[in-house]
């Protein structure tokens, strides 16, 4: 069946359509606050590059909802982002170096291997995210909810994490040199092989904690919970220096330790 139509009308289904093709190219992808408000507009294709466009002109992403977004590897370096929705986000392998993440919403977002250096995600929330292998060397983390949170061999090399709740964290084989773990609750954390060189634990939860041959040389323990902690075979002993504990801790530290006081 064939249909036949004037000239006329052809040429108004022609306009039509052509008009419907200039609409698509024009379309923008939008990043909204939490609230809604359109705080950046682009032309990019993909959300991942909208926001790099937006990081490298400066714009100010903080309070922006990005909730499941696909951040994978994108270039975010000095990005801010403080208190922004990212719950869900794919953030692997991205580069957030000295990113703001302040308060930022990152519940269960994926952040293996991601690049943090020297970032700030104090009072974030991380609950449930996965940062394997992430380099956090530098990152403020202080006040931040990493409640079971997998830290697998992350490098938190100087990182600042106290007042973090780290409950039920995954960190086995962790670098975690020289950081601050002071009043951090770590009650239930998995410590196995983590570095802890010179970090201060001070007055730390390590409430039935597995620390088994962790490396616990010249770290702070003053004042820590380590009630039920699990720490045979920990490395206490090197060149100089010594790991501090306080009088009223001896008990806990020698049963942590698998060592029986008669």
């Amino acid at each position: 069946m064939q249909i036949e139509l004037s000239e006329e009308t052809y040429n108004k289904v022609k306009d039509q359509i052509l008009a419907e093709e200039a609409k698509l190219k024009e379309k923008k992808i939008e990043i909204k606050s939490r609230s809604g408000d359109v705080i950046y507009t682009s032309s990019k294709t993909t959300i991942k590059e909208a926001v790099e466009e937006a990081v490298a002109s400066e714009a100010n992403l903080s309070g922006a909802n990005l909730r499941r977004a696909n951040l994978h590897e994108a270039n975010l370096r000095r990005a801010n982002l403080s208190g922004a929705n990212l719950h869900g986000a794919d953030l692997s392998g991205a580069d957030l170096n000295e990113a703001n993440l302040s308060g930022a919403n990152l519940r269960e977002a994926y952040l293996s291997g991601a690049n943090l250096h020297g970032a700030n995600l104090s009072g974030a929330n991380l609950h449930g995210a996965d940062l394997s292998e992430a380099n956090l060397s530098g990152a403020y983390l202080n006040e931040a909810d990493l409640h079971g949170a997998n830290l697998h061999e992350a490098n938190l090399h100087g990182a600042d994490l106290s007042g973090a709740d780290l409950r039920g964290a995954y960190l086995h084989e962790a670098n975690l040199r020289r950081a601050n773990l002071s009043e951090a609750n770590l009650s239930g954390a998995n410590l196995r092989r983590a570095n802890l060189h010179e970090a201060n634990l001070r007055r730390a939860n390590l409430h039935g904690a597995n620390l088994h041959e962790a490396n616990l040389h010249e770290a702070n323990l003053s004042g820590a919970d380590l009630n039920e902690a699990e720490m045979q075979n920990i490395r206490l002993f090197g060149r100089g220096g010594v790991t501090k504990i306080s009088k009223s801790q001896a008990d806990d530290f020698f049963k942590a330790i698998g060592v029986i006081v008669k």
